[in-house]
């Protein structure tokens, strides 16, 4: 069976809309900023995704766009600007940047109320409390939108990560802990790992490595969720080889049209709900 993604970022996206309606009836439009450096195929086929999802559910966006020599000075001038900008509820610098200006600095300057993708520190730490006001990074959150929606409680389940990444590998096992699975988390030099892997009730494949997760790393009644994002000779392809999979486990996700497809969705989610704590009287 596929747990395709469009169902459930469109019945995200129509909850959200609701929410959005109320929110223009007091005055408040949830308003996203992309700052966006040099024209990577892939950040504009990203950017062109949002602004459709963000449509659709009536919030606003605006983008400022760099060229690849902009200064570090810049940049953080830019960001300070959004921080100061009340109109803004979410900022998403799109990464990675060219190799002479420091990420993590400009990440330091931006608020963790604004930091609707989960980069900051404020944020990784509010994630590794458990404290629910954080912004998760919206790729790891996805996943567990996917296994909501799908009815799937991990609670006392045991879930393999594979991949060990700020943006998803490390933050979806905080969150998978805050719903009291038992976490693994494997990478690159986990010895045994496709022993490892058939352990699992749910796996979860983010090392970016094409089609690396085959038959011999499930076992039937498994539920394999693909975060990777590849591309071959034949396109874009996720970390696990489906058709390998898909006769033996009892759940896998496409890519692309799966956990990929519901990221945005959660994004929007973001912005909406830091429209609703400044809206607040």
């Amino acid at each position: 069976m596929e747990w395709r993604g469009k169902p459930v970022a469109d019945r995200l996206t129509e909850e959200l809309t609701n929410r959005i309606t109320a929110l223009r009836e007091r005055g408040c439009v949830p308003k996203l900023m992309l700052l966006r450096v040099g024209e990577r195929p892939e950040d504009l086929a990203y950017e062109r995704g949002i602004r459709k999802r963000f449509a659709s559910a009536g919030a606003e966006i605006d983008a400022t766009v760099f060229p690849e020599t902009v200064s570090q000075e810049e940049l953080t001038e830019a960001v300070r600007s959004c921080n100061d900008d009340p109109s803004v509820h979410g900022v998403l610098l799109f990464r990675p940047l060219p190799g002479h200006l420091n990420e993590d600095g400009l990440l330091n300057v931006l608020k963790p109320d604004k930091d609707v993708d989960g980069m900051t520190a404020g944020n990784a730490l509010r994630v590794y409390l458990g404290d629910k006001s954080g912004f998760a990074p919206c790729t790891a959150q996805a996943v567990l939108e996917m296994l909501d929606a799908n009815g799937c409680d991990v609670c006392g389940k045991h879930v393999v990560v594979v991949g060990r990444s700020r943006v998803v590998g490390k933050p979806l096992a905080m969150l998978l802990l805050a719903r009291h699975a038992t976490v693994t988390v494997c990478h690159s030099r986990t010895k045994d790992l496709q022993e490892i892997c058939r352990q699992a009730d749910i796996l979860v494949a983010c090392v970016g490595k094409a089609r690396m997760i085959g038959s011999a790393y499930v076992k039937p009644g498994m539920i394999v969720l693909d975060v990777g994002i590849n591309e071959d000779g034949d396109g874009i392809c996720g970390d696990v080889d489906t058709e390998s999979v898909a006769g033996i486990v009892s759940a896998v996700t496409p890519v692309p049209g799966g956990v990929g497809s519901v990221t945005t969705s959660v994004l929007l989610k973001h912005v909406v709900e830091q429209a609703e704590r400044t809206a607040r009287p």
